[in-house]
């Protein structure tokens, strides 16, 4: 039987307005945050998509995201945070401006920071875990953008889906069957 797994990124936030690098730190949502999520809820009900768990990373940008769009209980999961960038976490983000992918499965090491092939493989592991459970049949899962691009490069060449962007609250829809994800489709906000 096919499952089906919601993997959203987290609304704007205030690093996100400031550009600055925002892995493990935080930094709340904005209003336009607020107001994605929210889009992102009705979205979720104009298409009479309901989920029988939720999850979201250890960041608050995430919970808050989480309970905007859905007022169903969920479970906070470490393995679902973003890509750790050690000593340049809060920097401007234009030190990482002109990275390539290829870049970042080593760059932050030097800084304290994870490998996105570390990411990969704790999301991959994380969300098939989660997507294997008996009862998951409809899933949301509340991320960020690197974790969400590491997960995907587990699964299948990211770029083209890189090229059309990534946004805050954009969703990305996968079946799940045989243990395997399947990209479906990506949802983008237009707030």
């Amino acid at each position: 039987m096919t499952k089906t797994l919601y993997l959203m990124r987290h609304g704007e936030t205030l690093f996100n307005v400031q550009h600055k690098i925002q892995g493990w730190c935080d930094s709340p949502l904005t209003e336009l945050g607020k107001q994605q999520a929210k889009k992102a809820g009705q979205w979720f009900q104009e298409h009479h998509i309901t989920f029988d768990h939720a999850y979201c990373s250890t960041s608050e940008r995430c919970s808050d995201t989480l309970e905007l769009v859905t007022d169903m209980p969920y479970t906070r999961v470490k393995g679902l945070k973003e890509h750790c960038y050690g000593e340049l976490e809060g920097e401007s983000e234009r030190i990482n401006k002109h990275l390539t992918p290829k870049d970042c499965e080593t760059f932050y090491l030097q800084y304290g920071g994870e490998s996105s092939n570390t990411v990969r493989d704790r999301m991959l592991e994380t969300l098939t875990n989660i997507m294997k459970k008996e009862d998951h049949q409809s899933v949301l899962a509340v991320s960020h953008s690197g974790a969400c691009f590491n997960f995907l490069r587990g699964i299948q060449d990211p770029m083209e889906e890189l090229k059309k962007g990534f946004g805050n609250c954009c969703i990305f829809v996968y079946e799940f069957d045989d243990q395997q994800f399947h990209l479906k489709e990506v949802i983008r906000n237009k707030v």
